[in-house]
């Protein structure tokens, strides 16, 4: 089973040899890290290093490399495959960056599968990263659903969809990005439109909020939350918005395509206590009107998920499609 100590059931089946590896990589922004499994799915080694986005889409691709040679000589086996949850919006087809914040220099445009399978000399699957992480936590132990939304609640907020078992992509590669559905409030996204769930239920978010009910206190999402379990009433009314906005999502979500389940997982969810009140609420007046309960639940997997989620999505570009 991969990554044992998470409870992660996603059979591998890759190779008759006994010291096969598969890895997943998870770029980001700031760090870019991995998580070397056998076959078996144990965890064989795991490592970080700084992410240089600001040097392009080969230096990226450099560095991801690097340090999968050096866990794949730590643990002396035979790479056969490797999956990468990477930032900004994929063509999950070839592996190339269709686009991407201002962040990463260099990197809309670049063929991220191809330019890893030169380095590393194996097939490379390339996924968004919230794909990834839903794909991941989808497999966690006791995690039977087929249908499953996801929902990262971080700097902004991200999602993916599951559908019988599959990630849904969509024709155009942008399904279940519920962070920028609209209807939640009356102000102005990152994206530039208005009322998305992102301005209420993204860490960003819920610092401004708090400064603009505070008259301009500065904390991050962190600093809400402690001043929440503290009893400040303007924190606690701050994740009650956000619990109630990412509740009614779900809930949307989940009547149009018959879930039963989403799964959250980003930075915000340290706070969950935080949230799951003001959810719980929304969901005994807002529920699916198929009146199947909607399980709305935490990730359990924390900052290995999109390692996890990639690695899957490797060991499916090596079975025959059909076979998993």
């Amino acid at each position: 089973m991969v990554g044992q100590e998470h409870g992660i059931t996603m059979p591998i089946a890759v190779s008759s040899g006994p010291a096969a590896g598969l890895v997943g990589i998870d770029i980001g922004g700031t760090k870019i890290a991995a998580l070397l499994v056998s076959e078996e799915g144990a965890v064989l080694a795991r490592g970080s290093v700084p992410a240089p986005a600001a040097l392009g889409g080969g230096a990226m691709a450099d560095a991801a490399a690097g340090l999968v040679r050096a866990l794949v000589a730590e643990a002396d086996v035979t790479l056969v495959a490797a999956g990468v949850g990477a930032a900004g919006v994929i063509d999950h087809e070839t592996g190339t960056i269709r686009a991407a914040s201002a962040t990463f220099v260099g990197w809309a445009g670049f063929p991220l599968a191809d330019e890893l399978e030169a380095r590393l000399g194996v097939p490379v699957r390339v996924e968004n990263d919230v794909n990834a992480f839903l794909l991941g936590e989808a497999a966690a132990d006791g995690r039977t659903d087929r249908d499953v939304l996801g929902v990262m609640l971080g700097t902004g907020v991200g999602g993916a969809l599951i559908i019988d078992g599959e990630l849904h992509h969509g024709p155009h590669g942008a399904a279940g990005e519920i962070g920028h559905t609209p209807g939640y409030s009356d102000l102005v996204c990152t994206c530039g439109q208005t009322g998305h769930l992102e301005t209420l239920a993204s860490g960003t978010s819920i610092a401004l909020r708090y400064q603009e009910r505070t008259a301009g206190q500065v904390l991050d999402a962190r600093e809400v939350a402690d001043r929440a379990r503290s009893g400040d009433a303007d924190a606690i009314a701050v994740f009650d918005a956000a619990g109630r906005a990412l509740a009614l999502a779900c809930a949307s979500a989940a009547t149009i395509l018959d879930l039963p389940c989403a799964i959250v997982g980003g930075g915000v969810t340290a706070a969950w206590d935080l949230l799951a009140p003001a959810i719980a609420r929304t969901l005994r007046t807002d529920s699916p009107v198929s009146g199947i309960p909607l399980r709305i639940v935490p990730a359990v997997l924390g900052s290995d998920a999109v390692a996890l989620g990639a690695i899957e999505t490797a060991r499916r570009a090596l079975v025959p499609a059909g076979a998993h």
